[in-house]
């Protein structure tokens, strides 16, 4: 309302300053609109399977539909694959889209269905978005809960899909997470198999409005009232925030789509101005952020914990806000990151060392998604170090992929480099002469986490940033071999985000011969930085006046 609008309503009551309502309240309140005086009939299983049908005939070319498992009561899970089947799949991204939380939530289910909608249509977005990715749509994977049972959100045995006890899950061995009992939870057992299958880039979890806070004395038919809403929130659920992209640019992304739309967002932590909550400020709790239950394996995870799959929860209030919303994530893979230099979702960094990174390999969409769920599984692993201290002009990474390679690290860099000399693949005279040419003392080591013994199948790469804009690459190497310029075997160099970013790419036929990498980067800034602090001529000055008055004395 305008702020005219909003002072026409008020008077001010003489010697008090309180603000007082104008007029008779109750004419005021008659004009109050009244949705929820109409009923919103809900969905029946009937239409939602002659839809499916209905899409599937009459574009073929851009809709499949396929039967991915069915509830205890034999009602279908069904999956929706989206992609125009006239572009290759091999360079394609790859999103998932469910709604697990409805049953009840019935604005995470009916977004899904918008979706589908929008993306099967003609708008140069939708377009676009199928020939450059595959888009995958579960919208109803607990028919119980959303044709049966409506006010709450177990299937028929009682189990939630997205929040089921974690004794519904085997966690024993962290590379093969599963369910511990898939009869329990055949619709969930669905939902996993699409992620094993495709083991996306993104994983979508759309939540809503519903009826879950109605009883059903309250509540009786399953059809919901118009207007009922909620507070909506981006790419997060209060319940638990460790949901969420691991980029709040990624979040903005979706925010902004859904502003130009006319929807707002809450940023949780970021609105309510509050740190996060951890476990030494357990005193200070009043005063920090931590929402309901923050420590639950949810079934998003699993993606995320097997495939490195890029999740989110977000909720929903209004279907079209969440399709634009969705659409602002799902456009970002239409595009190159900001850091990145082949398009696609910002998920192809599989470990980190003080800002330097492992890669996904690969030159198609299809390669690097292989290449990623290698390198995400077995990183746990891999022993990393670096040369130090850090010096202008130089970089250098070293990541050991086995355990032979992890035995020769020494924290004193010429006793490594002998230790080098044991190892098939490097060049340990050609590493010496780097490291003799520079003035670091000593390698820094992560040892590795967890046993492993098999050498990268699938290709690996390393991002190093060159903290200049312009600079002239000298040398890249590898185990001591200097790299050419190559975008499947060698080096890429590219100004992005405020670095020039150097993508080193070893194909999987060399990193199959290789128990260690070391990397080691020699460049020329071409930009003079100054170093250290000079105090104002006026306190130098007198300092020195000083100094010869001591002198004097």
């Amino acid at each position: 309302m305008a702020s005219g609008a909003i002072l026409a309503l008020l008077t001010v009551v003489p010697n008090t300053g309180w603000a007082h309502p104008a007029g008779d309240l109750d004419a005021r309140l008659a004009r109050l609109p009244r949705p929820w005086l109409q009923k919103i009939q809900g969905l029946r299983l009937a239409e939602y399977e002659a839809t499916l049908c209905h899409w599937a005939q009459q574009h073929p070319d851009r809709l499949r539909v396929e039967k991915r498992g069915e509830s205890h009561d034999g009602h279908a899970v069904n999956l929706i694959r989206i992609t125009d089947s006239g572009v290759p799949d091999a360079d394609k991204q790859i999103a998932l889209v469910t709604a697990l939380h409805a049953g009840p939530e019935r604005s995470g289910a009916t977004t899904c269905l918008r979706l589908v909608e929008y993306l099967i249509g003609d708008s140069p977005q939708a377009i676009e978005t199928r020939k450059k990715q595959i888009v995958l749509v579960m919208p109803i994977c607990n028919p119980y809960a959303l044709f049966v049972a409506d006010h709450g959100w177990g299937n028929k045995a009682g189990i939630q899909l997205y929040d089921p006890p974690k004794n519904a899950w085997d966690l024993s061995d962290p590379r093969n997470i599963r369910l511990a009992d898939p009869a329990k939870t055949p619709e969930l057992a669905a939902v996993l198999s699409v992620i094993d299958e495709y083991r996306p880039d993104t994983h979508l979890d759309l939540h809503g409005t519903g009826l879950q806070a109605f009883t059903k004395e309250q509540m009786p038919e399953r059809d919901m009232l118009a207007g009922q809403t909620m507070f909506e929130v981006s790419a997060c659920s209060y319940s638990n925030c460790a949901l969420r992209p691991w980029d709040w640019r990624v979040t903005e992304a979706m925010v902004r789509a859904g502003q130009v739309a006319g929807y707002g967002s809450d940023r949780a932590e970021a609105d309510a101005q509050r740190l996060h909550w951890i476990e030494d400020l357990e005193d200070f709790r009043d005063r920090l952020w931590q929402p309901a239950r923050p420590g639950k394996f949810r079934s998003p995870f699993y993606g995320y914990m097997k495939y490195h799959t890029m999740i989110s929860t977000t909720e929903i209030g209004w279907e079209e806000s969440g399709v634009v919303r969705v659409m602002g994530i799902l456009g970002l893979g239409n595009g190159t990151w900001v850091d990145e230099n082949v398009p696609g979702y910002p998920v192809n960094r599989l470990k980190w060392r003080a800002g330097r990174f492992i890669t996904a390999w690969g030159d198609r969409a299809d390669r690097r998604r292989d290449s990623r769920v290698e390198l995400w599984q077995a990183q746990g692993g891999f022993s990393d170090g670096i040369f130090y201290p850090e010096y202008a002009g130089r970089l250098n990474y070293v990541v050991a992929v086995t355990p032979a390679g992890s035995a020769v690290f020494d924290t004193d860099p010429r006793r490594f480099v002998e230790n080098l000399r044991t190892l098939p693949a490097v060049n340990a005279d050609a590493v010496g002469k780097w490291l003799a040419a520079g003035p670091e003392v000593r390698l820094t080591v992560n040892p590795a986490l967890q046993a492993t013994s098999a050498r990268v199948q699938h290709g690996i790469g390393f991002r190093l940033r060159v903290p200049y804009p312009a600079p002239e690459i000298l040398d890249v190497s590898v185990n001591g071999h200097s790299l050419a310029e190559n975008a499947s075997d060698g080096y890429q160099a590219f100004l992005a985000d405020g670095y020039t970013q150097l993508q080193i790419n070893i194909p999987p036929q060399k990193a199959r011969e290789m128990d260690i990498f070391v990397v080691t980067v020699a460049y020329d800034g071409r930009q003079r930085r100054d170093y250290g602090f000079l105090p104002p001529e006026a306190v130098l000055r007198r300092l020195e006046r000083e100094q010869e008055h001591k002198g004097e004395q």
